[in-house]
């Protein structure tokens, strides 16, 4: 904590920067700039190479290699399917000669129930909900801000109240290291009480059903409905620059076998890393090999129906993995930001602070709010947690409190950071597979995760009162 309030200017100016720019490059650019100057006792010449270097040491970690890897693949993917005709072939089915789906609303219900389904990553979530739901939703209208919406709350929030995964294992161990027995157990009870990931998973289909939106998000649905455009500026709509009857309507295999391609190898890659077991399988390693399966799988698929030939299914691959190049400097970015924060010890200086407001009565409330201002500071959940555990947890050991109740304020304090930060890595994912622009995202989506952290403070205050 030797940077003390230093630490956290970096991440308020690049947070600052990208509500009032909407320019997340900028943003996130100048804020590592900020914090490498900082760690470089503000030697220019010096700050600048260490800031330029950071995005070199981006791909030192593998797994952000691989997110960054697989998102410029799955941009190829999706590119392919959409110039074979699968993609019409589907909503074709769906819509139009099965009417399995008939309007806006029913899509939207469609994109909730995958995100429910996929939860063993925040990032797989993002990936295989955004690509799956994406052609249903653009064929009826959705807006890219309502698909964002819907692919981020069923990210990460599932992912806590199913913890069957990697997650299930960071926070167990997160719990047992504060020396607290059956560790497991306490986890278990800390779901019913994360009010934070209860409210944004299961209020949406409320919302979605009796169609309640705040104004941003109305007058998305109203331009979409109006004029067809499914972003609110024409340079950030990839779909209606285009008819979709320019690309040719073949069968839903088309679309169908890709996909289910990649879910089964990343199924199986998780069973083969993790020892046959789902729950500890490399979730990163997995998806890299069901997009480059599902490519192999999807160019011999097009290759025998005579639907592309090589030098057509490459040409398509690079489109695609060029118009994922803006996304993927973004997560480079966000990536040098979040070893940036790391450095300056941002989440720690911002614990010991907030630690001296905290009274028994209030201590949940508190802690679930400053696990949102941590992580809305760093955009990181899982690195809220690492911050807030230690200190949540022996202070209510020493103060009589519930511990499931304290573990479940960090956890959904945390996931609101994940939520409503535009330097969060799955906000820049739901982004990517929905064909939303990062800020358009943060500016629709921030009163939904505002009301519900409002609520679950009052419930916090509530419980906390109550002497749960």
């Amino acid at each position: 904590m030797e940077n003390g309030f230093l630490s956290i200017l970096p991440p308020l100016i690049a947070i600052s920067l990208a509500l009032y720019t909407r320019d997340v490059f900028v943003a996130l650019f100048t804020g590592c700039l900020s914090g490498y100057l900082i760690l470089s006792g503000f030697q220019i010449f010096t700050g600048l190479d260490t800031t330029f270097m950071s995005f070199i040491h981006v791909f030192a970690d593998s797994d952000n290699t691989i997110v960054i890897f697989s998102v410029i693949l799955i941009g190829s993917l999706i590119k392919i399917i959409e110039q074979s005709g699968g993609i019409n072939g589907f909503v074709d089915v769906m819509v139009k000669k099965k009417s399995m789906i008939a309007d806006k609303r029913a899509a939207c219900l469609f994109t909730w129930f995958i995100g429910l389904v996929v939860f063993t990553s925040g990032t797989l979530s993002t990936l295989l909900t955004g690509a799956i739901s994406r052609p249903l939703n653009d064929a009826l209208k959705v807006p890219h801000e309502k698909s964002s919406f819907i692919v981020h709350s069923t990210s990460t929030p599932v992912c806590v109240l199913l913890p069957l995964s990697a997650w299930g294992a960071y926070m167990i161990g997160l719990i047992k290291a504060q020396g607290v027995d059956n560790a497991t157990m306490v986890l278990v009870k800390s779901i019913p009480l994360n009010l934070y990931a209860i409210f944004a998973v299961f209020l949406l289909p409320v919302l979605l059903v009796f169609r309640l939106d705040f104004k941003g998000m109305r007058k998305a649905e109203k331009r979409a409905d109006t004029t067809g455009l499914l972003d609110n500026r024409d340079d950030h709509d990839m779909v209606s620059k285009k008819d979709p009857k320019d690309n040719p309507t073949t069968h839903v295999r088309n679309l169908l076998i890709p996909i289910v391609t990649l879910v089964v190898v990343i199924l199986i890659g998780l069973i083969v890393t993790g020892g046959g077991s789902i729950i500890q399988g490399d979730g990163m390693r997995s998806i890299l090999w069901g997009i480059i399966v599902s490519l192999l799988v999807t160019y011999l698929l097009y290759r025998i129906q005579n639907i592309m030939h090589y030098r057509e299914f490459m040409k398509h691959l690079f489109t695609g993995a060029g118009d994922m190049l803006n996304v993927s400097s973004i997560l480079i970015f966000a990536f040098s930001m979040g070893n940036m924060v790391k450095m300056l010890g941002t989440g720690p200086y911002l614990a010991h602070v907030f630690s001296g407001f905290l009274t028994p009565a209030l201590l949940p409330s508190l802690i679930f709010l400053f696990s949102c201002v941590i992580s809305f500071s760093t955009g990181t959940s899982m690195g809220t947690m690492a911050v807030m555990m230690p200190l949540a947890v022996p202070m209510a050991l020493e103060m009589g409190i519930s511990i499931p109740l304290i573990s479940a304020t960090v956890f959904g304090g945390s996931i609101f950071g994940d939520h409503a930060s535009p330097i969060s890595d799955t906000t820049i994912m739901s982004c990517t597979t929905t064909g939303c622009d990062v800020m358009d995202h943060i500016r629709t989506q921030l009163p939904y995760v505002l009301s519900y952290a409002a609520l679950a403070l009052l419930g916090y205050l509530i419980l906390g009162f109550s002497g749960i």
